[in-house]
């Protein structure tokens, strides 16, 4: 009987024991994380593309190939407003408060100026391609901005604001 009860305790102690080394860190294993397998932006990288044939929650912003998209946005008060801060906080660095090319790191730029957004060519292009432009940047110069205003709304009230600089 006592032979019993010590190969029963034996069975029970020894996965016990197994268990207390892997819970105190002393045997460690790795456990893979999703965390670890997934593919990050390291920093001072450009944010990863988005998947292909995805489209996001609010619907497509605009569709590649079939020219500039028309603004959807009433460019009334509250948009303007809106416009007004978002440029502030993202654009107003390069372009100037004014939107003249003349922010404060406009001069560290030596390639390639920022644009001034309240004549020329800026003045001309359809609310549309001012969007686009926004949206995938401008290769070597600017860059893409659909990643600090995700939704297109944010976008089309920068727009909106930059119209109103330009009257």
């Amino acid at each position: 009987m006592i032979k019993r009860l010590i190969l029963v305790l034996a069975i029970v102690a020894i996965p016990l024991m197994a268990g207390l080394l892997f819970s105190y860190d002393i045997i460690k294993i790795e456990w893979i994380s999703t965390m670890k397998i997934q593919p990050v932006a390291k920093a001072q990288r450009d944010p990863l593309p988005l998947p292909a044939r995805s489209v996001p929650v609010q619907g497509a912003a605009y569709i590649a190939g079939l020219g500039a998209p028309v603004n959807p946005v009433q460019s009334d008060e509250v948009s303007i407003t809106r416009g007004k801060q978002l440029y502030d906080t993202h654009c107003a660095l390069c372009h100037g408060k004014e939107a003249k090319g003349n922010g404060q790191f406009a001069s560290f730029m030596t390639n390639f100026k920022p644009a001034n957004l309240t004549e020329g060519n800026a003045k001309t292009t359809s609310d549309g391609a001012l969007f686009i432009t926004i949206s995938n940047g401008v290769a070597g110069r600017m860059p893409a901005m659909r990643e600090n205003l995700p939704e297109a709304r944010e976008r089309w009230d920068v727009v909106n604001y930059l119209r109103s600089l330009q009257k």
